[in-house]
């Protein structure tokens, strides 16, 4: 299927094609590049226009470029333009242009990724769904969500992320999403903003973006719920709050064996559905996707019972049987709020000792000690039989601990890997939570190797 055509790509872009092309998808990388595929050459790590003989080797339909890269011929099929990034946004504003169905976005501290897919996963059998891949909620990745985007799409599922102060208005203005859903607002990037109200506001700038009339999706049961609300009524938005008290609301989770089965109320349907996780954050939010998809018009019945074939993300949370342990792999991302999740999802499951294995969480600012120190304290941390901890934040935490629960202290998590084996033992249920620098993943990683397991995302390939 042509996605676009030089004509088209070149109106968008205000770019010079060198001859006609027609490009079935968009492309930043030579090692996924597909034959038809529009090149992007950014510039990041690496000058992208470096690898444009590669992408052209490899059947690209044509490559965005600055200029024409050593090596490369003038009749190549090449998209020039002043400015690479400024050009994928304008062709993500042309995708987002032609398109006529409804666009979903997705914001919050924690949780972006895994309501993404629960919100693309819950839409099949709607229409053509499109959605963002792996976490491209950045200033490109945005723009080439958009970009990538077929015109006759039903659905679209934008994720938008931030690190520091301004950057989710535009990404949302360049979305205009039809609803707007933020998961939570929790202490992530904390430094950058200084208190948990400004990156409430931050988060709330979604809703400057929605087309009109549009609605907001936001938790109901948060500290700073108001200051999201006022967002949402400066941008002239209709408002659905989730939580006990929302238009969307959880009546009833039971969890048996990692799986967790729920009863909703969705404005004023309720519905029955069933998660594979024991986290409650999952079911709240699986309950805030259910009414973003209602504001955007989807069968709310349907996609309940479509929630059935979702699984967390890799690194996010999925429960996994691993040689004589029970893994509870979240090593993707880590602060207070998704720490004191994933340790209230180890204590919901029984059977063995419970084992956490915890890395630094970072970007929380200059009370990062005394929060590391504070999940001592943490209602779930009385059900952890055991505690390893790794990173110098964690040592706060660590120390903080009765001595019955304290573990392993290591100053890197690459030094507590080498103790894999002293760490867990058969019948364990551990849980692996740190933020993503803090490279706790490789106790992931080494407790796969030596009992022998592979993610379940890598199974049957």
């Amino acid at each position: 299927m042509t996605l676009w055509t030089s004509q088209e790509a070149a109106v968008a872009t205000g770019g010079h094609a060198t001859r006609d092309f027609v490009i079935n998808g968009v492309s930043i990388d030579t090692r996924t590049i597909e034959a038809g595929d529009l090149f992007v050459a950014l510039q990041a790590a690496r000058d992208g226009h470096d690898f444009v003989v590669q992408a052209l080797e490899k059947s690209a339909g044509a490559a965005l470029v600055t200029r024409i890269p050593e090596g490369v011929a003038p009749d190549a099929p090449l998209l020039v333009v002043p400015d690479v990034l400024a050009a994928l946004e304008a062709l993500g504003r042309a995708g987002r242009a032609r398109m006529q169905g409804k666009v979903i976005a997705i914001t919050g501290s924690v949780g972006k990724t895994s309501t993404k897919e629960m919100a693309r996963i819950a839409l099949t059998g709607q229409g053509r769904i499109h959605a963002a891949e792996a976490s491209y909620n950045n200033h490109w990745g945005v723009p080439l969500t958009l970009a990538r985007m077929p015109a006759d799409t039903d659905f679209a599922i934008i994720e938008i992320g931030m690190n520091h102060p301004g950057e989710i208005e535009p990404l949302a203005r360049l979305s205009r999403p039809h609803v707007a859903m933020i998961t939570t607002v929790a202490a992530a990037h904390l430094e950058a903003f200084g208190a948990i109200e400004g990156i409430a506001r931050e988060k709330g700038a979604i809703f400057r973006g929605l087309t009109q009339p549009g609605t907001a999706v936001l938790p109901e049961d948060l500290a700073v719920t108001q200051i999201l609300r006022d967002c949402a009524d400066d941008a002239g938005a209709i408002v659905i709050g989730f939580g006990q008290n929302g238009m969307a609301k959880p009546l009833k989770a039971e969890t048996t064996d990692g799986v967790t089965q729920v009863r909703a109320r969705v404005l004023g349907e309720t519905v029955d559905f069933t998660l594979a996780s024991a986290g409650t954050h999952f079911v709240m939010n699986a309950v805030g996707v259910l009414g973003a998809l209602g504001a955007a018009g989807a069968d709310v019945a349907a996609a309940a019972k479509a929630l059935g074939g979702w699984n967390p993300p890799l690194g996010r949370g999925a429960v996994e049987d691993l040689g004589g342990i029970r893994l509870i792999d979240d090593a993707y991302n880590s602060n207070p709020t998704s720490l004191s999740a994933g340790l209230a999802t180890l204590a919901r499951l029984t059977g063995g000792r419970r084992v956490a294995i915890l890395g630094d969480m970072l970007e929380l600012g200059a009370d990062e000690i005394a929060m590391h120190r504070d999940m001592a304290d943490d209602a779930a941390m009385a059900s952890v039989d055991l505690v390893h901890t790794a990173g110098p934040r964690m040592r706060a935490l660590h120390d903080a601990l009765p001595e019955k629960r304290r573990g392993f202290h290591a100053e890197s998590a690459a030094e507590l890997a080498e103790k894999v084996g002293e760490l867990v033992t058969m019948g364990d249920i551990v849980l692996v939570k740190g933020s993503k620098s803090s490279k706790v993943s490789t106790v992931v990683d080494a407790l796969r190797r030596t009992r022998q397991s592979t993610p379940p995302g890598e199974r049957n390939q």
